[in-house]
């Protein structure tokens, strides 16, 4: 009969030691696996696997999409600017009405832009603006390339080119943040209304129709225009700036695995450091460069005051404030920007981002707690003993990102435990006779906009609940039905490797988020305080377990150690805790102990047991909620397992006692002994359970003084 904590599994028998290293050696690897990502290459590139040759049945798509293409650019042709501009304008704004997908998205972006300072009905007018705008630009962006450079420029004004002609006056090559402002395409074809006679170059990125993407290239480049792809890295565009050159870099798009994490709008987004970076690298001066409309085929092309960039300055610092940069030229037009572009994009699949390479960036003095949330609603399993297992993974996830807001959803009975957990910031409750339809609306009338869930259950009914829900990202682990809706599995440990426990089982789902498991802490009890009662010492007793009678030591021999201990500690008295349908169990163990003894069981809800836990010296048990609920609050525990399993679901922590009687059937996991004679339990001792628990006392007093 020995201890047993995660980190430290002793087993009865050599062969359970044996299997204890393989635990142990198995959590390492747990804790050093990195979760999976894209690679970086050395010049910040993309690593991507060698492209095999595309289907005959996606060339084909690609050459009739082509055609479409030069249809509508024919069509084009043939019309005024001012004129495709205004039945651009008119398409727009039918498809705001008839493109969910696309106003929902604008909507949910405006709404974290600007739910601070507009109201619902300001939010939809810019959305509406957004959507005949963007048509309209993206029509004259395709009749542009087709007329002259002084035709377009005649139809622009500019604002603030006093600022590029200074760099230019100072011997300074420009770095232009770019951005998906109005007809953006503007700036390939007049590229004389800003860089004076400076060569001229763009990043871009490769459109997935190669013969479209070669068709823009031309027209873009007929300017004489240099571009740059930027899966190609950053080594050509630095190169070119500091040969003096003139540089636009797009600085508004999700910028992915590798991108800095920045406050864009008060809310963390993946942020591009290349425009930081060849400023810096390059000597540049960074000017942001806007276009905005100015009636129907008309623009204004905006240069903004330069940004600061010494020659010491921190790569994160200078892309900080390209996102406030940015910020500045969104508000001036709100309407203007690409809403339907997915910014604040969740990552996939560490969206808790502590392990991204380059990480998280804020602006100097910032609070943490001021950033727009990242909402997380996590599924609570529904057993008491389960949902305390799972606490080393909350912890885990908090630690994952500074913006993270933790909401719990779970049967009612547990609102208590989980609320006593600081780490959480709110609970939905369910009584359970809830259908998945009627959990959803729940879930909805919180007003919370959910990025993420996480699904700790295993049944498709949980699943489909948060599925009905809306939220955009379910992670769990993959099951039979629930893989259909589930879109960030979670794979089950391969066959043939040692049994895992429950609360590594969790802390895996954590890994794969991004949670940073080597930094945290498997177990953080929460605090006790062990006092006494009526000047005797507090020992908790739960002789019950909910599961069924396999799990259950007999009451003769709980109330037999009750009575050992009291002859040899007079100054103990036993309090007796179990779930309120134990109540007759617990009336028949307080009459067959003869000394000080207070039953509880049944008496107490969920907030009394944690307070009445927190002042009990240890606890003596069965395989129950109650013990692991003990072990969370950072209760020493005597813990009695029979049919079950100790490796895992026995106690975490420090302090614990697993006691034990081996038997060729165990661990059967079942409810009842199906041969009638539970030898597993049977076969442990009186006198064994009584010295752990004189042994475990002697050793909390040692650690432990209580009050006065």
């Amino acid at each position: 009969s020995e201890g047993t904590h995660i980190g430290e599994v002793e087993e009865v028998g050599a062969g359970w030691r044996e299997q204890k290293r393989d635990r142990e050696q198995t959590s390492r690897k747990l804790n050093a696996r990195v979760a999976p990502g894209f690679a970086l290459s050395s010049n910040l590139g993309m690593s991507e696997p060698a492209q095999s040759p595309a289907p005959i049945v996606t060339r084909v798509s690609w050459a009739l999409s082509f055609a479409a293409f030069r249809c509508v650019e024919a069509l084009l042709s043939l019309l005024p600017l001012e004129l495709i501009s205004r039945i651009g304008s008119a398409i727009g704004f039918v498809l705001y009405y008839l493109v969910p997908g696309g106003r929902n998205m604008a909507l949910r972006n405006l709404r974290i832009a600007f739910k601070e300072e507009k109201s619902e009905t300001e939010i939809r007018q810019i959305a509406r603006r957004h959507f005949s705008s963007m048509v309209s630009n993206l029509l004259c962006g395709i009749k542009l390339p087709m007329m002259t450079e002084e035709a377009i420029a005649a139809r622009v004004t500019t604002e603030g080119m006093e600022h590029v002609h200074e760099a230019i006056a100072a011997g300074k090559p420009v770095v232009h943040l770019i951005s998906h402002l109005s007809c953006w395409e503007l700036m390939t074809q007049t590229p004389s209304l800003f860089v004076f006679g400076k060569k001229a170059s763009s990043v871009y990125q490769t459109i997935r129709n190669p013969y479209i993407n070669a068709l823009v290239l031309r027209r873009r480049e007929q300017r004489g225009y240099k571009l740059f792809d930027r899966k190609e890295g950053f080594h050509g565009p630095l190169r070119f700036v500091r040969e003096g050159g003139h540089i636009g870099i797009l600085i508004d798009q999700h910028a992915g695995d590798h991108g800095t994490w920045v406050p864009l709008f008060n809310r963390l987004a993946s942020t591009t450091p290349i425009a930081a970076l060849v400023a810096r690298r390059g000597g540049a001066v960074m000017l942001p460069l806007s276009v905005y409309d100015d009636g129907p085929g008309r623009w204004k092309m905006v240069s903004g005051a330069p940004i600061a960039t010494p020659e010491k300055a921190h790569i994160d610092d200078l892309t900080i404030a390209t996102n406030q940069a940015l910020e500045a030229m969104i508000r001036r037009a709100p309407h203007n920007w690409f809403w339907v572009h997915n910014r604040w994009k969740v990552a996939n699949p560490g969206f808790l981002l502590s392990r991204y390479r380059r990480g998280i960036a804020l602006p100097e003095g910032t609070d943490p707690k001021s950033l727009q949330p990242f909402e997380l609603l996590v599924r609570s399993p529904n057993w008491l003993g389960d949902a305390c297992m799972a606490f080393p993974a909350i912890r885990a996830m908090r630690v994952g990102r500074p913006d993270l807001r933790i909401t719990i959803f779970g049967p009612e009975k547990l609102r208590g435990l989980w609320e006593s957990m600081p780490e959480i910031d709110g609970y939905i409750g369910k009584s359970g006779e809830e259908a998945p339809w009627q959990v959803a609306k729940l879930i909805k009338a919180t007003g919370i906009s959910f990025d993420a869930a996480v699904l700790l259950t295993n049944s498709t009914r949980s699943t489909l609940e948060f599925w009905l829900a809306g939220i955009p990202r379910l992670v769990g682990f993959k099951g039979s039905l629930r893989s259909f809706f589930i879109n960030q599995r979670i794979p089950e440990p391969k066959p043939g490797l040692p049994p895992e426990h429950h609360a590594l089982r969790y802390l895996r789902i954590a890994k794969r988020m991004g949670a940073p498991l080597d930094d945290s802490p498997f177990w953080k009890p929460v605090g006790i305080e062990p006092s006494t009662s009526n000047g005797r010492l507090k020992i908790g007793l739960c002789a019950g377990a909910e599961y069924g009678p396999a799990k259950r030591w007999p009451l003769d021999r709980f109330a037999a150690v009750a009575d050992a201990v009291l002859k040899q500690r007079p100054d103990v008295e036993w309090h007796l805790f179990g779930a309120p349908g134990e109540t007759a169990m617990g009336e028949e163990l307080d009459g067959k102990i003869s000394g000080p003894s207070t039953n509880l069981v049944g008496k107490t809800s969920l907030t009394e047991l944690i307070a009445h836990l927190k002042q009990c010296h240890l606890l003596l048990t069965n395989d129950t909620g109650t013990m692991h609920l003990a072990a969370a609050l950072g209760v020493p525990t005597i813990s009695i397992f029979g049919s079950t399993e100790p490796s895992l679901t026995g106690p975490l922590g420090d302090h614990h006692t697993v006691l034990r009687h081996h038997v060729p059937c165990s661990p059967c996991f079942k409810r009842e002994c199906p041969f009638g004679h539970y030898d597993c339990m049977t076969g442990l001792s009186v006198e064994t359970v009584t010295d752990a628990v004189l042994a475990k006392l002697a050793e909390t007093e040692a650690t432990t003084v209580s009050p006065a």
